[in-house]
């Protein structure tokens, strides 16, 4: 029994010792959008053949690896691996990716292709990449449909009027923002600037700033030219008069659009039921007797209806 108990566990350690002990070095330090990044994958044992190992990324819309290659005979796979670049240098199993984006974070991890251990893989390295797009400048509290029609860089507003303008963006984290004035030396900490009853000395140009809070040298700036019009100015000069005016008649030509679609259906629908020829009814039609006025002329003595 014991003899069986040994022979067991010098088994175990023989096939412990014989599983691959992988690892995917990647970048240490935080990494920006739009950087090369290299991962390499390492044998911290020392024991494995390197030209026996490959890399894999996880795809998340397909719920699964895909093996990385440089040569990928399958068109799909070169269509959503296009931005690595497998390459083998002196026993080394290398990724290049270049110009890395959002969706390349991975997760990654290299596979012995020898071993059939269950830890034949590394564990999986996922690379944190930090972005923030370009900053957009809004009217606030006018809703979404007037917020795509309303993203301003000259701003024309009514003497005395409220304006409350929003800085936003779309980023990996959430970012800091900051209002300052062309000429002045105010800093504003906010995403949304407000100006009530706006004077002539509220005009000006206006700078509103994104920044990463853990990547200084990471931010995004949008600036945009605040202009006040007379009081007794019209309605539609303003900014958010041409914005209705535009909405509306947005909406003025999809209805029109509608009315002459089912007005023209309507009129193509009447006109092909007039036009309906008679009805074949056979059931309707009488027989012609040789004798009958509508019948011909023929040489038989045939008294047996013609239909």
């Amino acid at each position: 029994m014991r003899v069986c108990i040994i022979l067991a566990v010098l088994a175990l350690i023989g096939l412990q010792s014989s599983n691959a002990n992988l690892m995917v070095k990647g970048p240490s330090d935080p990494v920006l959008e739009g950087q090369d990044v290299t991962l390499e994958c390492v044998d911290t044992d020392s024991k494995l053949n390197m030209s026996s190992v490959h890399f894999e990324r996880f795809s998340k819309y397909m719920r699964r690896w895909y093996r990385l290659q440089a040569e990928d005979v399958y068109l799909y796979r070169r269509c959503f691996m296009y931005d690595v670049d497998v390459r083998r240098e002196e026993g080394k199993l290398l990724v290049l990716i270049s110009s890395i984006q959002s969706w390349s974070e991975g997760p990654y991890r290299c596979v012995s292709e020898n071993s059939s251990a269950p830890d034949n893989s590394s564990e999986s390295l996922t690379i944190p990449i930090h972005y923030m797009r370009e900053v957009s400048v809004h009217r606030a509290g006018l809703g979404y449909l007037t917020r795509y029609f309303n993203a301003v860089e000259v701003l024309k507003v009514r003497l005395g009027d409220d304006v409350e303008l929003e800085c936003s963006t779309s980023a990996s984290e959430k970012p800091d923002y900051y209002w300052t004035k062309e000429g002045e030396d105010w800093v504003l900490s906010a995403s949304k600037l407000k100006l009530e009853k706006v004077t002539r000395q509220d005009g000006g140009r206006y700078t509103c700033t994104a920044q990463s809070p853990t990547m200084q040298s990471l931010m995004k700036k949008r600036t945009i030219s605040v202009t006040v019009l007379p009081e007794n100015a019209a309605w539609y000069q303003s900014t958010t008069g041409h914005v209705v005016l535009t909405v509306s008649c947005v909406v003025g030509f999809v209805l029109l659009a509608i009315v002459i679609s089912t007005v023209t259906y309507l009129c193509r629908r009447a006109s092909q039921t007039k036009c309906k020829g008679p009805i074949d009814d056979r059931s309707q039609k009488k027989p012609i007797y040789r004798n009958s006025v509508e019948s011909l002329s023929s040489t038989s003595s045939d008294k047996q209806p013609l239909v």
